[in-house]
C-alpha cells in the first residue's frame, strides 16, 4: 500500500503525536531488530516524521544506554542508546524520551532509530531514507513533499 502524500510544510509546530498504522522496521547486521504495528510517529514543521516503537517491540538485549543527552522543549530530555548486534557497534544510533511531557507522554521508553546507522528501516513496504543532516532522527520516505529541514542552510529553521 503506497503511503499517502504529505507536505513537511504543514506539519505542525509545536509538534503532534499519532499513531502509525503501518508496520514499522529495522534491520541491523542482518537482523531485525524491531518491529511493531504498534509505533507513534511525531510530526513537526519543516522534519521528516519521527517514528517511536514501544520497548517490548524492539529485540532483546541490542540496546545499551550510552552517553549525552538533549532536551526537546516539548518532549523533554532524551536518553541515548548504542545499538548493537555483535560485531557491530552503532554509537548514538537509537534514543527515547523516559518522562516526556504531557501531550508525548504515549511514548514514554519508547525508541527511536537514526536510520543511517541501520541497514534498513521501513514503513510498510517503504524503505526510508535518513533526515538530512547529523542531528535529526526522522524518516524520509517518498510521499513526502515540502523542504526537510537538515540540509546547510536549514538548521535554524
Amino acid at each position: 500500500m503506497a503511503l499517502p502524500r504529505e507536505n513537511v510544510q504543514d506539519y505542525p509546530r509545536p509538534p503532534a503525536l499519532e499513531p502509525v498504522e503501518e508496520r514499522l522496521s529495522v534491520m541491523l547486521n542482518g537482523i531485525e531488530i524491531a518491529a511493531t504495528t504498534r509505533g507513534y510517529r511525531v510530526l513537526e514543521t519543516h522534519h521528516a516524521p519521527t517514528y517511536y516503537f514501544p520497548p517490548e517491540d524492539v529485540l532483546s538485549g541490542v540496546l545499551r544506554p550510552s552517553g549525552g543527552r538533549t532536551v526537546c522543549e516539548w518532549k523533554g530530555v532524551a536518553q541515548y542508546y548504542d545499538v548493537i548486534v555483535e560485531p557491530r557497534e552503532e554509537l548514538r544510533a537509537a534514543w527515547g524520551y523516559p518522562a516526556p511531557g504531557d501531550d508525548f507522554a504515549a511514548i514514554a521508553d519508547h525508541v527511536a532509530f537514526y536510520s543511517g546507522q541501520m541497514d534498513a528501516c521501513h514503513v510498510g513496504d517503504t524503505q526510508v531514507e535518513p533526515q538530512p543532516g547529523g542531528f535529526y532522527g526522522g524518516w524520509v520516505t517518498p510521499n513526502l513533499d515540502g523542504i526537510v529541514k537538515g540540509r546547510a542552510g536549514t538548521e535554524g529553521w
